[in-house]
């Protein structure tokens, strides 16, 4: 049997689709084996997000064609589909396939036994219009499962290389959505992400269909699912139907990731963002009134061309004022062939690393003080695997509906299933807990049973 090795680089999606290229060479008969092993085709799945992430790749590349000089060695994902040359200039390189017509990577592979001359798959991604599909029906992590709902997006914010990278937005056809979902919960998942490059954007380019429908359509159509989360969602996309479907729904969390990058008008604009603070402080009160005790949480650009310690503080305030639960703080990276990396007054890389600690700190009060409104409090968690901290092998972690992380006693028959848990004591980055029972009576037999 043929054997194939994966290294993803970069975020949910290319781990996503990692899986789905995986699922091709499965069927084409490929054995999947550990990237440190020597293996007959490497795939390597690379990010450009950042200049260190183009870096990142390279290394990746070179380490795979050292471990097995005689292996096929393929390059995909974003880095590949914006610098296709770059790439195809290392040595030991043989195909190059972007962020589209992975499913021919199998035919490229033959084509290259065949010929041994290196093939340059990559073609111009901006004239794509059609969401690619790939099938998922189960992921190599049994817990939580991602389900990509839409590709691309068309917001060229001044910092970002992704439209270059993705194309522009495309949506999933819905049916297939719920068709992947229902595989998804029929191999055993209870929970799924819906993901995608710009996630909130999903219907955008469809008639008469949006992304509250589909929240809509996954509930009452997918069988035996229980949790939706949504991976990601700008401010601008969270309308009045979308706020009013997660007030009625029972399965889309209490959990969202809204991105808002800086809390300061002015560093908007120069950021080419879509939205101003007074808009994203109208959405976050309209939705925490429909979910209360919704966590959010943000993704922030620390130190972006030209920011004032004034325009810091509009962002720190903001957030403090907002009671964010958790943050994913950097600081500004200039991203060549992007506008913001040829914009005068960068900032200080010292200004930038004392502003980004901050953040940090204010992120890691107001993830202490949300947890602790929950102490005491039975919610519903997923266990995902044993907690590695401890030598106590009965402790297992996972995550509630609000994207609480919790540490509690449990074992292997519980992992992947919904299990309900009291808070016992809060904290950050982990909750402590105590176990109070499954809620799938069938499964507490069995457990039961093997207790």
């Amino acid at each position: 049997m043929p054997t194939v090795a994966f290294h993803t680089l970069g975020c949910k999606v290319n781990h996503y689709e990692t899986e789905a290229i995986w699922q091709l060479f499965k069927d084409a008969g490929y054995e999947r084996t550990e990237y440190e092993r020597v293996a007959d085709v490497y795939v390597i799945n690379t990010c450009t997000v950042t200049n260190t992430g183009d870096k990142k790749s390279r290394q990746v590349i070179r380490r795979a064609i050292r471990k097995n000089p005689d292996g096929v060695i393929c390059v995909t994902g974003c880095y590949a589909q914006t610098s296709p040359a770059e790439i195809m200039a290392i040595p030991g390189v043989d195909i190059v396939v972007g962020t589209q017509d992975r499913v021919k990577m199998l035919d490229y592979i033959e084509q290259f036994k065949r010929e041994r001359e290196p093939i340059n798959g990559v073609r111009n991604i901006m004239k794509t219009r059609v969401y690619e599909e790939l099938d998922v029906p189960a992921f190599t992590d049994r817990t939580r499962a991602s389900l990509k709902i839409q590709e691309g997006c068309n917001n060229f914010c001044t910092f970002c290389i992704i439209p270059w990278a993705r194309g522009l937005m495309r949506s999933r056809d819905p049916k297939e959505v719920v068709v992947q979902a229902q595989q998804l919960v029929d191999a055993g998942y209870k929970e799924i992400v819906l993901t995608g490059i710009h996630t909130g954007g999903y219907g955008e380019d469809l008639k008469d269909y949006n992304l509250a429908m589909l929240l809509r359509d996954l509930e009452e159509q997918v069988t035996g699912l229980k949790r939706i989360r949504i991976s990601s969602i700008e401010a601008s996309q969270i309308s009045d139907e979308v706020i009013e479907v997660l007030r009625n729904s029972t399965k889309v969390v209490r959990h969202l990731h809204i991105p808002i990058q800086s809390g300061s008008d002015t560093v908007l604009k120069r950021m080419r963002r879509k939205y101003t603070m007074e808009f994203f402080a109208e959405r976050i009160e309209k939705l925490k009134k429909a979910l209360p005790g919704l966590a959010i949480t943000s993704d922030v650009i620390v130190g972006f061309p030209g920011e004032t310690e004034e325009e810091f503080m509009d962002t720190y305030r903001f957030i403090q004022e907002h009671k964010f639960s958790e943050l994913h703080v950097f600081p500004y990276s200039k991203r060549t062939g992007t506008p913001a990396a040829r914009m005068e007054d960068q900032v200080d890389e010292d200004v930038k690393n004392e502003r980004v600690h901050r953040l940090i700190q204010l992120s890691d009060q107001l993830a202490k003080e949300y947890a602790s409104s929950f102490e005491n409090e039975v919610l519903e968690v997923i266990p995902e695997e044993r907690y590695k901290e401890e030598a106590n092998e009965n402790l297992y972690v996972g995550y509630t509906d609000n994207y609480l992380k919790v540490v509690f006693p449990a074992n292997e028959e519980m992992i992947g299933q919904i299990v309900k848990v009291k808070i016992t004591k809060s904290g950050y980055p982990y909750n402590e807990g105590q176990f109070v029972r499954v809620l799938d009576e069938q499964l507490e037999d069995n457990i039961r049973l093997t207790s």
